[in-house]
């Protein structure tokens, strides 16, 4: 694209951003999805079946992908969607209201500021951002534009899961002085390709975007971006961001750590992958501590309770009654929730386990059964729909306190993974300077500091 296109486009964006409609609580949400490979066709199909959206816009660099989801969403909805092959291009569309990004994570900070500006409210999948000083810019720019910005840590909207976390911070477990986030997901080697020549229907450039533009691999193209840290975070800002903004929650959702430390590598495989697949990082947050890892290896679970003597585990606890101080016995709706990915919360009284699977809280020195949640399924209890459902209610509203994981929090969960990331890229641990609210410093370590950012290629820079 030209200069001069892209001028026309900015200005279009703007002209569009002045005339944005107020929406009335039963209008749809024209909604327009930005990248439709992997995760963004189930962006599509979560919105085609939500009645407040409407699929008005479909952008993809590949013009397959374009094909397969307008496919996709005919079968779905009967409807056929406006093509963009450059997102500037939505941006300067009046007729769009939000959109939806499912882009590799080195585009969601860009993708959602351009939106913004151009009066678009933003859903962005996980992690927030590709780096720190993106996230920050992210949310100058929320407040800047009173956009709705929601980051899709769907955790947030399940209901299971808040009904635990709630009983938690209630004391269910005593306070609460670790949380443990697990993302034990096997993850293959991806091998090594040899560079090829872009594919046909491929914009490479607009791929690459803000990242060096290197030539085309195809390793580096669909979901094995995220193992280069030209475009991806590994699997602790892929997979893990999801936990560790659990994790957080469990200890009241704090700031910014006093001090990070994360170790590992890329073990067993001889391959292209960059990011590490075995991760361990422990945040010291003054008196309370959040520990993350990564196993992409085979491995087994945690989370198993500890078993009375003759192997029989301790089930059907007894736990007070609020109400009526009687001790109402809890029975086991299931399995004990063993956690491969997901989290552990530790208490001065007891201890949790919780796993999309379900959640079970186990108390005193006998392990005893005092809480357990199991998700429901069936139509409307999709946890992707539940959180996008929470977006498009706060389009209409203008409320961005009623977003489960809007920008100012969620920016703050993926920052965790961007620290344990430059940690282990340095190699040591990382102290933050006291008093760290905005941009942090690290004390007397500028190599780390040079990590809280990136450099942009032109013309894609924040």
């Amino acid at each position: 694209m030209t200069s001069g296109t892209t001028r026309r486009i900015f200005l279009g964006a703007a002209t569009a951003a002045s005339a944005m409609r107020v929406l009335g609580a039963n209008d749809r949400v024209s909604v327009a999805i930005i990248g439709v490979g992997g995760r963004g066709s189930g962006h599509l199909r979560t919105y085609a079946g939500l009645p407040g959206a409407r699929v008005a816009g479909i952008c993809d660099v590949n013009q397959a992908a374009r094909e397969r989801a307008q496919t996709m969403l005919q079968r779905s909805s009967s409807e056929k969607a406006k093509e963009y092959a450059d997102m500037r291009e939505v941006f300067a569309d009046a007729s769009i209201d939000a959109v939806s990004t499912a882009t590799p994570n080195h585009w969601h900070a860009l993708t959602a500021i351009w939106a913004m500006k151009a009066g678009k409210d933003v859903y962005g999948e996980k992690p927030a951002s590709h780096n720190i000083y993106e996230g920050l810019e992210m949310l100058k720019v929320a407040r800047e534009t009173k956009r709705m910005l929601q980051i899709g840590s769907q955790h947030r909207s399940t209901p299971f899961k808040i009904r635990a976390l709630q009983a938690m911070h209630g004391g269910l477990i005593g306070d609460i002085y670790m949380t443990k986030s697990n993302c034990f997901k096997r993850r293959a080697s991806i091998g090594r390709k040899p560079d090829t020549p872009v594919p046909a229907g491929v914009d490479w450039d607009m791929f690459c975007g803000p990242a060096p533009l290197r030539p085309f691999n195809e390793l580096r193209f669909r979901y094995n971006w995220h193992w280069f840290w030209d475009t991806g975070n590994g699997d602790l800002g892929n997979q893990g961001v999801h936990e560790v903004g659990v994790a957080r929650w469990g200890l009241g959702d704090p700031s910014w750590p006093v001090s990070v430390y994360a170790h590992g590598g890329k073990f067993a495989y001889d391959d292209d992958q960059e990011t590490p697949n075995t991760l361990l990082a422990t945040y010291d947050f003054g008196g309370r501590q959040l520990v993350a890892e990564v196993r992409g290896l085979l491995t087994g679970a945690e989370g198993f309770p500890v078993r009375r003597r003759g192997g029989a585990p301790a089930e059907g606890a007894v736990a007070p009654s609020a109400a009526s101080g009687s001790a109402p016995r809890v029975e086991s709706q299931g399995p004990h929730v063993n956690v491969m990915v997901g989290n552990l919360f530790y208490g001065t009284e007891g201890w949790a386990a919780m796993g999309d699977e379900g959640f079970q809280a186990f108390k005193g020195e006998s392990n005893e059964l005092v809480m357990e949640e199991r998700p429901q399924r069936g139509p409307g209890n999709d946890t992707t729909g539940l959180h996008m459902q929470n977006f498009l209610e706060a389009v209409r509203s203008r409320k961005s306190e009623s977003l489960t994981d809007e920008i100012g929090n969620a920016h703050l969960s993926a920052a965790l993974c961007h620290l344990a990331n430059i940690s282990y890229r340095v190699g040591r641990k990382l102290t933050l300077a006291p008093g760290t609210a905005g941009m942090p410093k690290f004390v007397n370590d500028p190599e780390a500091e040079k990590l809280l950012t990136r450099d942009y290629r032109k013309p894609y820079v924040l």
